[in-house]
């Protein structure tokens, strides 16, 4: 019989014995550890770990759970399990820049990312061939002040129909409210520049061009309340010059954009990141 293979996620105050008891208790059920990750924040003194591991196929996501029971028991540990033979869902939303949303469809067409899209969401019309050309549904929710609430609710609603792991802001031009924000915590991704807080609005290359700065980059990072300073889960930089244009910075920012925002969602899906207050643990 195949082995099945899983994911285990966990965090708890530290103290001797975490690593020894979790891993008895996976290898009394027949787990055969294939990687495994630890870190220990001194600040906080929370342990973090994620282990990856195959087990019988007897052997249920449930006999898991029951298994290591005494070990969240006896530390207080919070802990998550994925079956890695169930494909990821993601919701992607976008508005007229659509070059993150084209490298994330590329990168699972080719097997790099495992996860399948459930749906597309914009608030323009402009992304809807692509959504057609790769058999994705397509929702267009416009967004004015008086019916963001209710289009919010739409997303709710969407999210726990699909059943989506993950909504990824590809370049979304819409704040999200708190209220949604607080909802969806550690469940939205969203990818910006980095020039914040220094060139905000319109055109942040532009302004970044006219200042002459000598570097530029993206940050991915969860969504919070707190606009553009949620824990960031991945970042990128690259050097430019005062021979390029600034329409050449434009062009280099926005493949920055794309590779990072692609490295934070599998960075996700694959159960490498975890929450640590304002940061994040990120198990590469």
């Amino acid at each position: 019989m195949a082995d099945h293979s899983y994911i285990l996620t966990l965090s708890c105050e530290d103290g001797p014995g975490i690593v020894a008891a979790v891993t008895t208790e996976l290898a009394a059920i027949g787990a055969n550890i294939a990687e495994s990750n630890q870190f220990w924040d001194r600040q906080t003194n929370r342990f973090f770990m994620r282990i990856a591991f195959t087990a019988p196929d007897r052997v249920s996501k449930d006999d898991i759970e029951r298994g290591i029971k005494p070990a969240i028991e006896r530390f207080g540990m919070k802990t998550a399990i994925v079956d890695q033979a169930r494909l990821p869902k993601i919701i992607v939303m976008v508005s007229k820049f659509d070059h993150a949303l084209l490298h994330l469809l590329y990168q699972i067409r080719v097997g790099w990312l495992n996860a399948q899209v459930a749906a597309i969401v914009s608030n323009h019309e402009d992304s809807r061939r692509t959504a057609e050309w790769e058999g994705i549904p397509f929702h267009y929710w416009p967004v004015t002040k008086d019916n963001k609430a209710e289009q919010e609710e739409k997303l709710i609603t969407l999210v726990k129909e699909t059943g989506a792991d993950l909504v990824i802001l590809a370049r979304y031009m819409q704040v999200l409210s708190d209220n949604l924000s607080k909802r969806l915590y550690g469940k939205v991704i969203n990818i910006h520049h980095s020039f914040l807080p220094s060139f905000k609005g319109a055109k942040p290359y532009h302004q970044a061009h006219e200042r002459g700065v000598k570097l530029i980059g993206a940050t991915a990072h969860y969504v919070t309340p707190d606009l553009d300073e949620g824990p960031i889960v991945e970042q990128e930089t690259e050097r430019v010059t005062h021979a390029m244009s600034a329409d050449d910075f434009v062009a280099t920012g926005r493949d920055i954009e794309a590779r990072v925002l692609a490295r934070a969602v599998k960075l996700h899906l694959e159960s490498r990141v975890m929450l640590n207050g304002h940061k994040t643990i990120v198990f590469g």
